[in-house]
């Protein structure tokens, strides 16, 4: 029937004409799984990225916040960056979806405060670079939420001491970094001390992890104090938790030490005055 395409002519066309590749969103350039949306000037991450994509280069702009489901179509995605950013807030949602993410790089922003619910989607994170934030704490239950984490990058940002149980959730680490901290190197970093005295091999730049309190061990490295220096230190130095305990029993018990006081004081007045009556009858 006159027209009508036969099937090799119908093939030829469709290899002169390839169906279109993913969307490019116009502020970015995509070529091979690569999107390149780095020095845009952008405050938000870009809609319709390519659902092919396996690496988010978003660095050099002024994205502040990430909100939620960032990335909802980008499951096969592995590399992430939104370095030099001034990000301040991360959604626990975030990352929703990136279960297959291997590296996430959050260096050089402005970061506070970190929580287990944002790295719980990331469970094949094998790097992660926080360096450069301005992160105070860091729960062990936020690496805890990493367990395939190797690299972990925490120079440069505001942590005064790092508890030792950080590092017990983290079975596959193998390179840390941790200079350009204001550490307090009082007995509360002794368990810190004690863990890169035994996995001396994972830091990187050991000599420039330096105490910054109290003034005498300024810029004096704390992994060449040495033990002797935390020889006044108790065995078992009290949590936060502990004290909230004392401070709850402690009135508790001094009230029950009042009742219990007047209930064998009227117990006492009550037999006396019963004794008084008989010996009288």
């Amino acid at each position: 029937m006159a027209g009508r395409l036969g099937p090799a002519p119908l093939l030829a066309l469709l290899l002169l004409c390839p169906l279109p590749s993913p969307a490019c969103p116009p502020t970015c350039r995509c070529s091979s799984g690569v999107v390149d949306c780095s020095y845009r000037a952008l405050r938000l991450v870009p809609e319709n990225l390519p659902a092919n994509a396996s690496s988010v280069w978003l660095g050099y702009n002024h994205i502040a916040i990430l909100r939620a489901h960032a990335f909802p179509s980008q499951q096969a995605l592995q590399n992430l960056s939104f370095c030099s950013n001034v990000l301040v807030s991360i959604h626990s949602q975030a990352f929703e979806g990136l279960g297959a993410l291997r590296e996430l790089d959050l260096n050089n922003n402005f970061l506070t405060v970190l929580t287990a619910e944002t790295f719980l989607p990331l469970t094949g994170l094998v790097t992660l670079n926080l360096g450069s934030n301005k992160v105070g704490q860091l729960l062990p239950e936020v690496p805890g939420a990493l367990p395939c984490l190797q690299e972990l990058f925490l120079h440069g940002n505001s942590l005064r001491t790092l508890h030792a149980n950080v590092f017990l959730n983290l079975p596959a680490l193998r390179s840390l970094t941790l200079k350009g901290n204001p550490w307090a190197c009082t007995c509360e970093i002794q368990p810190l001390f004690l863990w890169l005295m035994d996995n001396g091999d994972k830091i990187q730049e050991e000599n420039l992890i330096q105490c910054r309190f109290p003034e005498h061990l300024n810029q004096y490295p704390l992994t060449a104090i040495g033990t002797e220096a935390f020889s006044h230190c108790q065995d078992s130095v009290l949590h936060p938790q502990d004290y909230t305990f004392f401070l709850l029993v402690g009135p508790a018990s001094f009230v029950a030490s009042i009742i219990t006081c007047l209930l064998l004081g009227s117990l006492a007045m009550a037999y006396n005055r019963l004794l008084k009556e008989f010996l009288c009858w």
